[in-house]
């Protein structure tokens, strides 16, 4: 059995894979090969575990387990093979950081314009910046605009992007002129209120949305979704297993779906795309899986 830390998926993992891992696990989990249930959850107090398992009927199998402490925790990627070894753990928040990047990049390749060459991206934590490795590893990027609250925190997203993905990315100094005229915008915040106004969006542009996305929270206008010619997400069946109504009432269509070519996605290079990312269970266990082949990290000893 393996053991890995963030510090070995930031090394091991390449973005090219994680995407083709996540794109398997998609068409998978839409033509039901891959068990992908909503997530579960423990409540102990004010503390809890969250549960986000999925697999295959021939393996592998597993699950992804993360605390809700105050201020965050661990978390850790179980892996199982058909013969029901243990095959590693994925230790760390990279791996489920990665994974969502990763499904952000399946949705951009097929939905993007085949020419979409510039990123908007309002937010500069961990999920604005994994959205950003995987799309870069499906478009060839041509500029890159970031906005977010704290000027030091968008300098220094804007400076990674620059050293470690050789990307032209420069500094906002509002939301509107990250996303306007945009090819492809991503809204990775926390917030509660929408980030951006629906008519900043240009015609033709993808839209994905990482933060929330409820009727009480979301970052995206509804107005936007109303815009939109079709609204995909990840896993329809999370949305539909959240404790309250999603930010729109209009039907999810599964990403999936669209890979496969089973229903349209673009259709006209004026259609506005958008993207709900939800979190498709099973997904980090393909991820995982993938980077666990390559053989790095420590063995752990005999049990």
């Amino acid at each position: 059995m393996r053991v890995l830390f963030d510090s070995d998926v930031r090394s091991g993992l390449d973005a090219v894979d994680a995407v083709r891992a996540a794109r398997g696990a998609v068409v998978d989990a839409y033509r039901g090969l891959l068990a992908a249930p909503p997530r579960l959850r423990a409540d102990f107090g004010e503390n809890g575990l969250v549960f986000t398992a999925g697999g295959y009927a021939d393996g592998p199998v597993g699950f992804r387990v993360y605390g809700l402490w105050p201020g965050g925790s661990d978390q850790a990627v179980l892996v199982w093979d058909r013969n029901g070894r243990l095959k590693g753990c994925v230790v760390g928040n990279e791996i489920g950081a990665r994974r969502t990047g990763a499904l952000g990049g399946v949705a951009a390749d097929a939905l993007a314009r085949a020419n979409a060459a510039t990123v908007g991206i309002v937010g500069s934590g961990v999920q604005a910046w994994t959205q950003l490795w995987a799309i870069a590893a499906v478009r060839p990027l041509a500029g890159v605009r970031v906005f977010s609250p704290t000027r030091e925190k968008r300098e220094a997203f804007t400076g990674r992007a620059q050293t470690e993905l050789s990307l032209p990315a420069r500094v906002c100094e509002t939301a509107e002129e990250a996303v306007a005229g945009a090819d492809i915008v991503v809204l990775a915040t926390r917030a509660e209120q929408p980030v951006v106004e629906a008519d900043w969006i240009q015609a033709g542009a993808h839209v994905s949305t990482v933060g929330p996305k409820l009727v009480s929270a979301h970052e995206t206008p509804p107005e936007l979704a109303e815009r939109a010619a079709v609204l995909v997400s990840d896993s329809p069946e999370q949305a539909a297993a959240y404790g309250e109504p999603f930010f729109t009432d209009r039907s999810l269509t599964h990403l999936g779906a669209v890979v496969t070519g089973d229903q349209a996605g673009r259709t006209s290079d004026d259609d506005i795309t958008l993207y709900c990312s939800t979190g498709l269970a099973g997904s980090e266990v393909v991820v995982a899986e993938a980077l666990l082949a390559e053989g790095r990290g420590r063995r752990a000893a005999p049990a």
